[in-house]
């Protein structure tokens, strides 16, 4: 099918992610405040949106915990800097096998296994516009881990996200995610027309070829709004390709440690440098109160614990 391409893009930084990167670089940040400052810096380089994990200060391992989703929250919304602010509700299904001829039980390092309105409770206390749904489960290829999204799971949380009025972003992985997303929204679970992350090069989910990157697009639904992007070094080709096929970018240390070949990069080199692809593309970056609209997004206060 003929490309469409997107006149109108919106930038996503995603800032820290979950990954076990925090020993790589020294721009990884750890703590809620070093987060904050790092989303706030990628919003002033131009980027409309940020998507936040939280990692324990002193380690920089990944958390859940709801202090530091609070303070990080409160951080970003008392700046004097407009984002959109969009927490993941990735954590809790997390599943390391043993060996291959014990499988079970499963090992306690890194299985983290929690219930539904467990993984969504800091969406409830801090009502950022959007979270995110990884719509299924896959392999890794960290050990034998697991991310475990079962139907039942996802419909329970997408019915608690559209219920608190926060906007899921569908993560997708693989052409059978979006299907199943497909049906989340013909079930009503989630409203329609639905915001996508088309995760791109992601072991083992979809390989990062144009070929399966279209697959992937041609599966979105006309009327949704998707963003993609690509790792480590395909980030910012993933930035063009992505504004080439119709939709928005994400960029970030999250997916990517590297502003160019040994340089490692800042959250806001990151964005600035996708901003420029964007515009040489002759499109125009837009920010956060254009996003709102055109997402249909709720800005709520924190809730009061």
């Amino acid at each position: 099918m003929p490309l469409t391409m997107n006149r109108e893009v919106f930038i996503t930084a995603a800032v820290t992610g979950s990954g076990s990167t925090q020993d790589r670089s020294p721009h990884v940040p750890r703590s809620p405040e070093e987060i904050a400052n790092s989303a706030i810096d990628a919003a002033r380089a131009g980027a409309a949106v940020v998507h936040c994990h939280v990692r324990e200060p002193d380690t920089g391992v990944p958390s859940r915990r709801l202090e530091l989703y609070r303070e990080l929250t409160a951080r970003i919304r008392e700046s004097d800097v407009d984002v959109v602010l969009n927490l993941t509700a990735g954590m809790g299904g997390d599943m390391v096998f043993g060996p291959t001829e014990r499988p079970l039980p499963l090992a306690e390092a890194g299985t983290d296994m929690v219930g539904a309105a467990e993984r969504v409770e800091h969406i409830k206390q801090c009502r950022p516009e959007i979270c995110t749904l990884d719509c299924g489960t896959m392999n890794f290829a960290e050990a034998d881990y697991v991310m475990t999204n079962t139907p039942g799971m996802l419909e329970a949380m997408g019915r608690m996200m559209t219920h608190l009025g926060v906007k899921p972003e569908i993560e997708a992985f693989d052409t059978g995610h979006l299907w199943h997303a497909k049906q989340l929204v013909a079930d009503g679970v989630l409203d329609s027309p639905a915001l996508v992350q088309l995760c791109m090069g992601v072991p083992w989910g979809a390989p990062d070829d144009l070929n399966t990157f279209m697959a992937m697009v041609n599966n979105v639904p006309d009327d949704w709004t998707f963003s993609a992007f690509g790792l480590g070094r395909h980030q910012m080709p993933y930035a063009a390709a992505s504004v080439m096929a119709g939709g928005n970018v994400r960029v970030g240390l999250e997916d990517n440690l590297f502003l160019d070949r040994g340089v490692l990069a800042t959250n806001a080199q990151l964005v600035e440098r996708a901003a420029s692809i964007v515009s040489n593309m002759g499109a125009r970056v837009i920010g956060p109160e254009e996003v709102r609209a055109k997402l249909g997004l709720v800005k709520q206060a924190q809730e009061t614990v």
